[in-house]
């Protein structure tokens, strides 16, 4: 017998992923609208229904049974497919020779650029920008590990030098060589100022903020970049620190800041997923996993939240366990705890 997902799930938050209209849910339930006869995706874009008049279903067989009809804007009964597909994907794209896009969507059964929204809605970025991060993922590999930059750029799959530098360069922020070497030919402004959480740490090259942190100084960032030039203060950088602090004092209402981070394929795509997380909301380390396309990896999800370099910026504190308890934070969970209060404190 079909049960409706409100026997599962608590309608109440199910109801509030209805009226954010959070991708994340979708394929965790179905919304049935009973005056319409329809049901939908968590997120489908139509005008929300009153609240007396949804039923929430577990899938789209329950809701069918229920005798509801799938919404034809929506497509509910497609998220398998999706998820299916951008899986296929990945691991096209993984191959030493990677499909173009007109390829590739073919192989999953998707028009072209219908494909190209769906993969960077489920990953956070375009089938183009996963493929030239993984080459930087295995290119980052190589030289972490003392190879040569030439091997680097043959073993990563690159077709030559001045492809490897364009896009190596414009991703770790840094030149290969110097990323290899510890941030050798870089240099990183830095400066410490007092903030609601303790003392803040701010670098940042010429291109952005690389390391936003508490309770370091200027050894911990010598530690990360032992061979980069360190130097405090300098141009623009009273600027940056002053709008840094008013990020971490004001976090729900925080400015854009130019970054200069790296990370792997995968840790791209979940940092840009929590840089979509409302001020005031939280999402799950398994919404989070699912959001980006791999809704198995959530322990993955987890260290790719661990990994953010810039607390706060890319905030990694809206990130809590299913059980709605606070998880972990690299900076103290009294820091977690005081960042989702002073979000939702600044909410209207």
């Amino acid at each position: 017998m079909n049960r409706p997902a409100d026997a599962i799930i608590d309608p109440d938050q199910a109801w509030r992923a209805v009226m954010a209209r959070d991708r994340a849910h979708d394929g965790r339930f179905v919304t049935g609208v009973l005056s319409t006869g329809i049901y939908c995706r968590p997120s489908c874009a139509a005008r929300h229904p009153a609240r007396a008049n949804v039923r929430f279903f577990a899938d789209g067989a329950a809701a069918r049974g229920a005798g509801l009809r799938p919404c034809k804007r929506c497509l509910p009964d497609d998220v398998a497919r999706d998820e299916a597909a951008v899986a296929k994907a990945i691991d096209l794209l993984s191959q030493e020779e990677p499909p173009r896009l007109e390829a590739l969507a073919a192989a999953v059964g998707y028009a072209p650029h219908h494909f190209h929204r769906l993969f960077k809605r489920a990953t956070g970025v375009t089938p183009g920008a996963w493929v030239r991060a993984l080459r930087g993922e295995r290119a980052q590999a190589v030289l972490a590990e003392g190879g040569r930059v030439t091997d680097a750029i043959y073993d990563a799959g690159y077709s030559g030098p001045s492809r490897f530098y364009a896009e190596a360069g414009a991703r770790m922020g840094m030149t290969p060589s110097a990323w290899r070497d510890g941030g050798a030919g870089v240099t990183i402004r830095w400066a410490t100022a007092q903030t609601h959480l303790g003392t803040m740490l701010l670098a940042a090259t010429a291109k952005g903020i690389c390391r936003l942190s508490f309770d370091e100084g200027e050894a911990e960032l010598a530690a990360r970049f032992p061979k980069a030039r360190l130097e405090a203060g300098g141009e623009g950088m009273a600027d940056l620190l002053a709008a840094a602090v008013a990020a971490v004092d004001r976090p729900g209402r925080m400015a854009s800041l130019p970054l200069d981070v790296a990370g792997t394929a995968f840790q791209q795509a979940v940092w840009a997923e929590l840089m979509r997380i409302p001020p005031g909301e939280t999402r799950s380390y398994a919404q989070i996993a699912a959001a980006v396309g791999r809704p198995g990896a959530v322990r993955a999800a987890g260290s790719a939240n661990g990994a953010n370099p810039v607390a706060v910026l890319i905030p990694c504190h809206r990130v809590v366990r299913s059980d709605g308890s606070l998880g972990g934070y690299a900076w103290g969970l009294d820091r977690k705890q005081a960042l989702l209060a002073r979000e939702s404190d600044s909410l209207p």
